[in-house]
């Protein structure tokens, strides 16, 4: 049967602040997912460091220069930012596996968690290398 009351509800949750708000949940569950897949592009930059030292100085030099650079750099931190936060909700994730801590006060004190904590490992792995 048609829905009646299809012209009464919002057609898409992206309309922020109207409709919908994120919450804290949503929100780590699509970071878990973009560091998951954003540490992809590390690790490629790590091996074609590798490549590149295996394969010639004048090649090594610029592929070293590359990922020394400032944009490398960034690249690099924000890549241990986020192999830490994926990792802590990688943790959250098998918390959540064993039927502990689904509900919503536990669920949203895991998730500040897993934000702060992963900031504050990495600047003390920033630190420490």
């Amino acid at each position: 049967m048609a829905d009646v009351n299809r012209g009464n509800r919002p057609l898409s949750p992206f309309m922020l602040g109207k409709y919908y708000r994120f919450q804290l949940n949503s929100v780590t569950s699509i970071l878990n997912r973009i560091t998951g897949n954003a540490m992809i592009v590390a690790a490629l930059l790590i091996a074609w460091w590798f490549l590149a030292a295996a394969t010639a100085p004048e090649y090594y030099a610029f592929v070293d220069w590359v990922i020394t650079s400032w944009l490398g750099d960034l690249v690099m931190f924000l890549s241990v930012l986020g192999m830490w936060y994926h990792l802590l909700a990688g943790i959250r994730h098998l918390i959540w596996e064993n039927a502990k801590g689904l509900d919503i006060s536990t669920s949203d004190k895991m998730g500040w968690a897993a934000l702060i904590g992963s900031v504050v490992l990495t600047l003390i792995t920033v630190a420490v290398i």
